[in-house]
């Protein structure tokens, strides 16, 4: 069985008991988190958040230059106040460099791909006080409390990563 089918079935499950259709759009906690795609991290068990609570921003390595779309329409249209940013431990995005990546891609697909920032980095909690300073200095974005945080893929644990 394929795995979208396995998804439909589970859905099916799902939204036999649903009962939170009448949630509103805005998330009721004013918050936007930003998270590394990592199949290891649920950040809603993780955080303790239901549906309706935020919105949860994903992508490689959550980094904040490729969230920022989602993030103005999150605080301009959508209310939040807040801003969490997250990456973690044992990250791919520790493994390669921009220039690895180009490479693999022209091999692969023969597109040359030297206008991509893959955004990759050596230093996780540097990673996090970057994505957390683009945020604060962005003219785009509100000047709310943001957080940044490392979560650990082996004990599910958050440390707040101060800043500089």
């Amino acid at each position: 069985m394929s795995v979208a089918k396995e998804f439909e079935l589970a859905n099916d499950k799902y939204s036999a008991g649903f009962t939170k259709g009448d949630l509103p759009l805005p998330p009721g906690r004013k918050v936007a988190v930003v998270v590394c795609m990592d199949a290891r991290i649920d950040p809603a068990r993780a955080l303790g958040l239901e549906e309706g609570d935020a919105h949860v921003i994903r992508n490689a390595g959550g980094r904040a230059a490729d969230a920022l779309r989602s993030v103005i329409i999150s605080q301009q249209l959508l209310g939040t106040r807040e801003l969490v940013v997250i990456h973690h431990t044992d990250c791919g995005m520790l493994t390669f460099r921009d220039e690895d990546l180009r490479k693999k891609l022209q091999e692969t697909t023969h597109v040359t791909a030297d206008h991509f920032a893959f955004l990759p980095f050596a230093d996780i909690e540097q990673s996090v006080r970057e994505d957390v300073a683009f945020f604060k200095h962005s003219p785009y974005v509100l000047d709310v409390p943001t957080t940044g945080y490392v979560y650990d893929v082996k004990t599910g644990a958050i440390r707040k990563v101060e800043d500089n």
